[in-house]
């Protein structure tokens, strides 16, 4: 009887080496993951001029292609006739807007930064005579080469998220060259737009035809998510934009009514703003508190007026608008969204990353169920 041969590794040392290798594969595969996105994120941070220009029109066009279907069924129209009675439409109203609402918001605007220096001013005197202890405690501390120091890097880190929050900033420091650049790229977005509202039918209707070197069923899934893509970039924009438009509205007219400095501008900017999740909110309390409170005649009366209008236009949104114009369409959790935000904003590096974010991310986790109920998923007996 010949003896058994010996083997190389025992059953527990079998089961750690699977268990290391599937760990090894699993942080292999997300380090993949995580190079492409940052790949991606670069080129689309090099290409971001030719890019912006073509998203735009395409949110725009995903946005108003219903009212151009809509001209179509009622008037009867051809579709290029539906496509100028749109241009016509929207030509009057941005020629209302110039006369009557930009006017009394570019003054209050170009009055509330010329203001800002007073405000500080302000500011520091009151601090001085209420609270002369932590003056007297910050000038200490800043004293302190390590405490100066990490000031200095906090101040340096704040300007970086201005940055990335904000690249038009980086652009206006190319001068004219810049401006006459940006000028140009939101010149050709009517152009783009004219095109894609002319086009027939779903934007991804055709894309199975173009798709025969794949395999059916990956051919299928694929057309699948980028359906549910398309459908949530339209829904969430176009619900977005109206809800932070109704916002602005609410805001500017609370904020004019109780009496804030400049309030039909920061409630306008406010309520916009919110277009990219909870921006507005966060910069709305931000600036808009101190604001009441060290303006001429302000005080704690005014913040809290302030604080009880955005009290009400938060609820109005959150209770009323949100469901009714955009439900549950994301599906994801506050938290997932905050997270999201700053993910995509840094991924993609600026706020082209921030206004997509929730798409992005609504599209990862779709993805994501699709490939669990299909192969993850243990099949019922």
């Amino acid at each position: 009887m010949s003896a058994e041969s010996p083997t190389l590794l025992s059953p527990s040392q079998r089961r750690i080496a699977a268990f290391a290798l599937t760990l090894l594969a699993l942080l292999g595969s997300v380090a993949l993951l995580i190079g492409a996105i940052m790949a991606l994120g670069q080129l689309v941070s090099f290409f971001s001029n030719v890019l912006w220009p073509l998203a735009l029109a395409g949110v725009l066009a995903l946005i108003l292609r219903p009212a151009v279907e809509l001209f179509q069924r009622r008037l009867r129209l051809r579709r290029l006739s539906a496509v100028v009675l749109l241009y016509g439409l929207a030509a009057l109203l941005v020629g209302g807007a110039l006369i009557f609402v930009l006017p009394p918001v570019i003054e209050q605007a170009v009055n509330f930064l010329a203001n800002l220096g007073e405000y500080w001013t302000r500011a520091s005197a009151y601090v001085q005579a209420h609270y002369p202890q932590w003056m007297e405690f910050s000038r200490r501390q800043l004293a302190n080469p390590t405490i100066r120091k990490l000031a200095d890097t906090v101040s340096t880190e704040a300007h970086g998220m201005v940055s990335l929050a904000l690249p038009s900033l980086r652009a206006a420091g190319g001068g004219v060259l810049g401006g006459f650049a940006f000028v140009t790229h939101l010149a050709i977005v009517p152009v783009y737009l004219f095109f894609f509202l002319l086009a027939h039918g779903e934007p991804t209707e055709k894309l199975p035809g173009h798709l025969t070197f794949l395999q059916p069923d990956l051919r299928q899934d694929l057309a699948f998510l980028l359906r549910e893509f398309v459908a949530i970039v339209e829904s969430f924009f176009r619900g977005q934009l109206l809800i932070g438009l109704l916002m602005g509205v609410l805001l500017a007219l609370g904020f004019t009514l109780v009496g804030l400095r400049f309030g039909l501008f920061l409630g306008l900017a406010f309520g916009l703003l919110n277009i990219v999740p909870y921006l507005g909110s966060i910069l709305g309390l931000a600036i808009a508190l101190p604001l009441a409170f060290f303006q001429p005649g302000g005080g704690w009366q005014l913040v809290g007026l302030v604080l009880l209008v955005k009290l009400i236009v938060q609820t109005i949104e959150s209770w009323v608008l949100t469901p009714k114009i955009m439900g549950d369409r994301t599906g994801l959790h506050p938290v997932a969204i905050i997270v999201a935000i700053f993910f995509w904003g840094t991924a993609f590096g600026g706020v082209l990353g921030m206004l997509f974010a929730i798409p992005l991310t609504a599209f990862f986790v779709t993805a994501w169920r699709l490939a669990k109920q299909k192969y993850f998923d243990a099949p019922h007996a």
